[in-house]
């Protein structure tokens, strides 16, 4: 969870909920185009609103797959009694499958932490992230239809071991996990929502690590309750495109502006004094 700028205004914080909401879920790497606003703009700072933009992403999360949350929070709970529900309901495999993603994710993002803080703002790891974003995007458009409606317990840890690899600035998160599920056979609508389910954790408790201290620090109440309400309404409709999108089997089609994004941010990494 970086550090966004610590606005002045309301417009200000409204600005950066459009930029959250979009590139939160959109497979674009929102790291990779709030290193760049670092680097161009000096961009930094703000824990405080950071957090409040993430709860309004997250929220929005919650709301788009509430069903799916909802069933797999319920099931997860009647299955401490009875293990065997995580096997045999759909709410219980996903579930299963969140809870062996995490394991990956939180190891590999716990692991390359320190060295990611060191490559937020350099336009050389920002460039070839997204490079590497845009490469598997496009390999999308030869992942064949899939079938199964759930991700195994392996499946799920390949698919957490690609999420924990999405800190690394310019790699998209949910274009890494989408993509891996897609090829591992896995529908492509439970594709998206099981990317979905599985950021939830780490979100969730990376808000709850660093909220405390965004409290210390304080903040303008105003201007951060407008960017998380603009975080969360513009994240919705983004989720809804990205879901009608994947299922369409146009998911490579973003490829188109990370491309190119990725070889300007190259030619900036040559180029900048």
């Amino acid at each position: 969870m970086r550090a966004l700028l610590a606005p002045t205004t309301s417009i200000e914080a409204i600005a950066l909920g459009v930029l959250q909401g979009l590139t939160e879920f959109l497979p674009v790497s929102s790291d990779g185009h709030l290193g760049l606003a670092q680097v161009l703009f000096g961009i930094e700072g703000g824990l405080a609103l950071t957090v409040t933009l993430h709860a309004g992403t997250f929220a929005a999360t919650v709301l788009v797959l509430r069903r799916r949350v909802v069933d797999a929070i319920v099931e997860a709970s009647r299955a401490l009694a009875s293990p065997a529900r995580f096997r045999e309901t759909a709410g219980g495999r996903d579930a299963l499958a969140v809870l062996a993603a995490s394991v990956p994710t939180a190891a590999i993002g716990l692991g390359l932490r320190e060295a990611v803080e060191r490559w937020t703002t350099e336009p050389l790891a920002i460039g070839l992230g997204l490079l590497a974003t845009a490469c598997v995007l496009t390999s999308t458009r030869w992942a064949r239809e899939g079938e199964a409606d759930t991700a195994g317990v392996g499946v799920a840890l390949l698919v957490g071991l690609a999420q924990g690899l999405a800190v690394l600035p310019g790699l998209s998160r949910s274009g890494s996990t989408i993509a891996l599920a897609l090829f591992l056979g896995v529908r492509r609508e439970r594709a998206f929502e099981l990317s979905m389910l599985m950021s939830l954790p780490a979100v969730f408790g990376a808000l709850v690590l660093e909220a405390p201290k965004a409290l210390r620090d304080g903040f303008a109440l105003g201007p951060a309750l407008a960017g998380a309400v603009v975080a969360f309404v513009v994240g919705v409709f983004a989720l809804l495109a990205l879901r009608r999108v994947v299922v369409r089997g146009a998911f490579a089609a973003f490829a188109l502006w990370v491309f190119p994004l990725s070889l300007a941010t190259l030619a900036l990494a040559w180029a900048w004094p």
